[in-house]
């Protein structure tokens, strides 16, 4: 048996990094002190399930055969270690930040192994491990991870932040963790309400399959105000790994229904949309009169819209533009110029008959120093790598496609000939359409 553990009084830099131990220890099992910070343990009253954590009393100690220490160096830091401590047959690891041998010094943990460097937060070097293994980490394991990273290290602006730290925040954003649920639990402080409304929440959830998705539902009935009921939801759906939930709020003479999607083939906004709200691909809200629909109502017009949207899938095909607006490669800059202009476009490509040579944007008119370069081809300037996709990829493929090569717009292209264009701004506007006023 394998075990992780870190010291009493946890912060969620300890937590998170006991939970990224039982990540990249296949089997390991992480224990959670019994004193931990306030906001560990609010978190761990609705999360704990969530992970593979126990209590230091669950320890069969003569059963543990490997003990991964983390964020800690010093034994009188642990909870109930000491008969691990008397043992001399023990393999013990250690992730540690603190250069001074541990929180108030004098480390007395004899590792066999242990990795010890000047980070903001001890998560950040077990995040760089998995950086180097290449995991993909759920969206709910890359949120507890960037809470702790982000509690460490003051949102990655107390002196004590690496570009080491920089580097784990953005993998694990990569890995969507939820800014929105990290937020909540680290500005403002998690109140009893919010906590009182999640617990509601679990006690019963509808889960419905429509279309091959499984699809969330609850009614909460709010006798006070509650803020942040967004991050609530997000987090919520997280938590019981549903592909989309619709929670129904309802206070007074109205009801208000927020959304949130973890898969491209729902989108938030369009299904609410039937209901009088909307939103982006996912997450979305509406307001509803009671006079209008009731609580059954709403569930069974949100229920119609899944089931009637078609494929359910979005593709690019659906958010590209066409026809493709074209140049030949000896076309002099000025005329190019003269196209975007007309057509209201930021990048053309340059194309011979069916062939993409390059793709010429809006920005690469800067290169343009001289009167007499306006003259030039188009050749002379455009970029000659081009990165393509297909009409039924998703968003997400194309999204990660741009931000891989860093590149604005990819030509959509079907049977050798191009067929499209997706930019940017139509992945962005896909994704971070406006909430409803």
């Amino acid at each position: 048996m394998e075990i992780a553990t870190t010291h009493k009084n946890t912060d969620f830099d300890g937590l998170a990094s006991v939970i990224a131990a039982t990540l990249l220890y296949p089997g390991c099992v992480g224990v959670i002190p019994k004193m931990t910070n306030s906001n560990v343990e609010q978190f761990l009253s609705t999360h704990k399930t969530a992970f593979n954590l126990i209590l230091p009393n669950e320890v069969e100690h003569e059963a543990v055969s490997r003990l991964i220490v983390v964020d800690t160096d010093q034994w009188q830091r642990l909870d109930r270690m000491e008969k691990l401590a008397a043992r001399t047959d023990l393999q013990i690891d250690i992730w540690d930040h603190h250069m001074s041998g541990g929180m108030g010094g004098g480390g007395d943990i004899e590792a066999g192994w242990s990795c010890r460097e000047g980070v903001g937060a001890t998560v950040s070097l077990l995040v760089r491990e998995m950086r180097r293994r290449g995991m993909v980490l759920s969206p709910l394991d890359s949120t507890v991870l960037l809470i702790g990273l982000y509690e460490d290290t003051g949102h990655l602006s107390y002196p004590s932040t690496t570009a080491e730290d920089a580097r784990a925040a953005a993998y694990l954003l990569d890995n969507r963790a939820d800014l929105n649920v990290a937020g909540f639990f680290l500005n403002p402080p998690y109140e009893e309400n919010q906590k009182e409304v999640l617990f509601e929440m679990m006690k019963e959830t509808e889960k419905l399959v429509i279309k091959g998705f499984t699809i969330g539902f609850n009614t909460i009935c709010l006798k006070k105000k509650v803020g942040n009921l967004a991050a609530i939801v997000s987090m919520y759906r997280k938590i019981i790994n549903v592909d989309a939930l619709f929670v129904i709020f309802s206070a007074d003479d109205r009801h208000t229904v927020i959304g949130r999607s973890g898969v491209d083939n729902i989108h938030v906004g369009h299904i609410l949309a039937e209901i009088g709200g909307g939103g982006h691909a996912g997450a979305g809200s509406a307001t509803v009169k009671n006079a209008i629909l009731d609580t059954a109502g709403i569930r069974e017009a949100v229920c119609r819209a899944l089931a009637a949207n078609g494929s359910g899938k979005i593709r690019i095909a659906d958010i590209m533009s066409f026809p493709v607006i074209s140049v030949p490669p000896e076309t002099p800059m000025r005329e190019v110029q003269a196209v975007m202009a007309r057509e209201k476009i930021r990048g053309l490509m340059v194309q011979e008959g069916d062939t993409i040579c390059g793709i010429i944007v809006l920005w690469d008119l800067k290169k343009v120093k001289k009167e007499n370069q306006w003259h030039s081809p188009v050749k002379a300037f455009m970029a000659r790598k081009v990165f393509t996709t297909t009409p039924d990829a998703s968003p997400t493929d194309a999204a990660h496609l741009m931000i891989e090569h860093d590149v604005g717009y990819l030509p959509v292209v079907q049977g050798g000939k191009p067929i499209g264009i997706v930019t940017r701004t139509d992945i962005l506007t896909y994704y971070y359409d406006l909430l409803p006023e």
